[in-house]
């Protein structure tokens, strides 16, 4: 589960094995029991979530479009895309 950054106690990673296929572009988000899941592109969204607050999920959406350089460039380099 290779993680991309931290970020206020929050942990953004994708997961080994994105599906066969793969997986669009996009980035889990933990902090203890709750995550999140979203697509990074063509716009960064919400795809899921588990015990967030919507406040939560604002600021982690701004972040990852913040981020969505960082982002690409790990997942294509982890998947060698």
């Amino acid at each position: 589960m290779p993680v991309v950054f931290r970020y206020k106690g929050y942990r953004f990673f994708f997961f080994s094995n994105e599906g066969n296929p793969l997986e669009p572009l996009h980035i889990h988000v933990r902090r203890g029991e709750s995550v999140a899941k979203f697509w990074v592109f063509p716009q960064v969204c919400l795809a899921e979530s588990y015990g967030m607050f919507s406040s939560e999920l604002r600021e982690l959406i701004r972040v990852v479009e913040e981020n969505k350089d960082i982002i690409e460039r790990f997942w294509n380099e982890y998947f060698n895309m």
